[in-house]
């Protein structure tokens, strides 16, 4: 199976849905912070991991299920306890981390079991359950999905941890650095693994494509389509600092099929698309470790020129970018839209 070849469309210059019309805007990389949180956790030292408080029990009628996720990470830390063990840590936050739990684990403790009963903690303490449980880390997929199961709650591998990550990136200097067993040697442990890119199946394959642009102000329009379940996709916090008319690099597939397409699409738990320049491919990565060849172009000096442009806009806006799949480039609305973001594992 082959995916399907794009026409010579211009970046920024088609249709886009909902009135935005042709931008008609060059795209020209413009350097905006990416959408990471600012808190910062205070460091504690300790001599031992403490073991966890108890939590008054709620019953599970008073549990509230939420329509929507939470993350998790469960690893090893760059740090040794008081016996000289390798100390493991448990986080879970929601995708806004308008809360955070952070445990620490001994390394006598790693398994289903001690996970499970502390998924099961964090419900009692928020008296909330998520819809899912996303995870990154491919290798820890056996605990992790045995211990969510347990828990009752769906995992799901994704790249789209973006909330976690950072945090984890706010306890490396925060946390980890100052804890007195910090062990700066530690090599990195589990980290992202991707494959090769496979050939896309044909349900998930358009008739035509194009590098597109659109200023944030029309991707935000889009995004309240999807939140409003008006249109499939998926979103991602997107920084509310960044200037409106800052052009969102994205990818717009046209079909006769949106809807059909739009809806297989939904089924895949997307992370980013990518340009490979030496192959003349999009690249479409889902799950944790999954990628396809998305899309191919022709390697004219027009087209390598413009797929390079579109790479570096992406790189200006922290790696944030999307997915429209729409019936063609006169289409007043899309049938679906993602907000993707180009997945970088966190150092531990």
């Amino acid at each position: 199976m082959s995916a399907f070849t794009a026409p010579a469309a211009r970046v920024g210059a088609v249709g886009a849905p909902r009135g935005l019309g042709n931008t008609g805007r060059s795209i020209a990389p413009r350097l905006v912070s990416p959408p990471v949180s600012r808190r910062h956790t205070r460091a504690h030292r300790v001599s031992a991991i403490p073991e966890p408080a108890p939590v008054a029990p709620i019953s599970i009628a008073d549990i509230k299920e939420l329509s929507y996720d939470w993350q998790l990470d469960f690893c090893s830390r760059p740090m040794k306890d008081e016996r000289g063990k390798k100390m493991w840590e448990l986080l879970i936050c929601d995708e806004t981390r308008s809360f955070e739990h952070a445990e620490f684990f001994p390394n006598n403790r790693i398994n289903s079991v001690e996970l499970s009963k502390a998924i099961e903690r964090v419900i009692q303490a928020q008296g909330a359950k998520p819809r899912r449980f996303k995870f990154f880390r491919s290798q820890m997929q056996t605990i992790i999905t045995r211990a969510c199961n347990d828990a009752g709650i769906q995992p799901l591998a994704s790249r789209r941890c973006q909330t976690l990550t950072s945090w984890l990136d706010d306890r490396v200097e925060n946390v980890y650095k100052k804890h007195p067993g910090f062990d700066g040697q530690a090599s990195p442990m589990m980290g992202f693994e991707a494959s090769s890119p496979r050939p896309l199946p044909d349900a998930l394959r358009g008739e035509s494509w194009a590098f597109v642009a659109l200023p944030l102000a029309g991707v935000r329009d889009e995004i309240e389509q999807v939140k409003k379940n008006k249109v499939f996709g998926d979103v991602l916090a997107i920084d509310p600092n960044t200037p409106d008319d800052t052009l969102i690099p994205g990818i717009a597939v046209y079909t006769a099929r949106a809807a059909a397409l739009s809806g297989w699409t939904k089924g895949l738990e997307l992370g980013g698309i990518s340009v490979d320049l030496d192959m003349g491919t999009l690249i479409l990565d889902t799950g944790v470790a999954d990628s396809w060849q998305y899309a191919r172009f022709k390697q004219t000096e027009e087209l390598t020129q413009e797929a390079r442009e579109w790479e570096q806009v992406k790189a200006a806006t922290g790696g944030l970018h999307f997915l429209a799949i729409q019936t063609d480039e006169d289409a007043e609305q899309t049938d679906g839209f993602w907000i993707l973001q180009d997945f970088t594992a966190a150092k531990y």
